[in-house]
């Protein structure tokens, strides 16, 4: 008896620590705690009205990329809403595993994007496309029996720690994904608590306009997101295909091609924004590299004030993508982002 005691109490000792540091989730030792002590430790990054949410790609540089570790680097940022990838709700629900390098693909395609791929790259960036291949029609087999009820226990774990999610970015609308894949990503956007769900814009307005009606159908969102090909007119097409086209704008990348007055943007679609990205890069005329925020030409603070002054409702979405500095990490440059846009919405 003595013992069990004994035991009993080192391991209260172990849970409290534990949850001081912020290391237990829900589903664990937190069930059946009082309300107040699950609330305990509950992020809130709204502030002065503007929900400040991150891309859950910003911690693609963290070593585990499961659901319950994801959850824990936003709540570590200091982050109570996001824009979710597919990848830690998907393998939650038992999707089939990838072998390929995430960073090497992701920073190859953006040397590509940019026209910056040596010939040993793009080599090296076909193989891994024809490896995506494979892997991606292994995935769409997957998709079409998908065990629904996981993603409604993925939104309970991350609610019940203080995270909604709004948007949601699996790759499963893209041009070469069937309509059954499609489906299913609306269905698991809104078991998953979404407004609406984010793409790469397609430049095809056939797909956009495909898009819109299965979004009507569905009710929920689709967010057409941009790089440097954005202009003020860029989603004035999907725009008229559909009231379920959204913008997802990215005011860094916008930022980076040249176009002014991004306010004017905001603006004119606040209507029909369903979110927007943050990130600090520059002009072209100074580089278009992504600086760390307040270095770069993003007019973040305006932005920001902007949204916080006129009450607009959609939210700025933290997208980690400069060099993360040495001794530092993804968690640490988010909730640095998160500081730079408290200071600038409190000053």
């Amino acid at each position: 008896m003595k013992t069990n005691k004994h035991t009993s109490r080192r391991k209260f000792i172990g849970n409290s620590a534990l949850f001081s540091a912020g290391l237990l989730l829900p589903g664990n030792s937190l069930i059946g705690a009082p309300a107040i002590i699950r609330n305990l430790r509950k992020p809130d990054s709204r502030i002065n009205g503007v929900q400040l949410g991150v891309i859950t790609y910003s911690y693609r540089s963290m070593p585990d990329q499961s659901a319950e570790a994801t959850l824990k680097y936003i709540l570590d940022s200091g982050i109570n809403a996001i824009e979710l990838m597919g990848g830690p709700a998907e393998s939650f629900a038992g999707m089939p595993q990838s072998g390929i390098d995430r960073r090497a693909f992701y920073g190859l395609m953006r040397k590509q994007r940019n026209g910056e791929l040596s010939e040993d790259e793009l080599k090296e960036f076909t193989e891994l496309q024809a490896q995506r291949k494979a892997y991606n029609a292994e995935v769409a087999k997957w998709r079409l029996k998908a065990p629904f009820e996981k993603f409604e226990k993925f939104r309970k774990m991350y609610n019940d720690a203080g995270v909604s999610i709004y948007a949601f970015k699996p790759s499963a609308f893209g041009k070469n994904n069937t309509d059954a894949e499609i489906d299913y990503g609306f269905k698991a956007a809104k078991l998953l608590g979404a407004s609406h769900v984010t793409l790469e814009h397609p430049s095809d307005d056939a797909h956009t306009l495909k898009l819109g009606k299965m979004a009507e159908k569905h009710q929920i969102g689709v967010a057409y997101h941009g790089h440097e090909q954005q202009t003020p007119t860029f989603w004035d097409t999907a725009l008229q295909q559909s009231p379920m086209n959204m913008l997802n704008a990215d005011m860094g990348h916008y930022t980076a091609a040249g176009n002014d007055l991004p306010l004017e943007l905001l603006k004119k679609h606040s209507k029909r924004i369903a979110s927007i990205h943050i990130k600090d890069r520059q002009t072209p005329a100074n580089g278009k590299e992504n600086l760390i925020w307040g270095k770069g030409d993003t007019p973040i603070a305006a932005i920001l004030n902007l949204m916080s002054k006129n009450k607009y409702a959609f939210p700025a979405t933290i997208e980690l993508e400069y060099k993360i500095p040495e001794g530092s990490d993804a968690i640490k440059e988010v909730s640095r982002c998160l500081e730079y846009c408290k200071a600038k919405l409190n000053s």
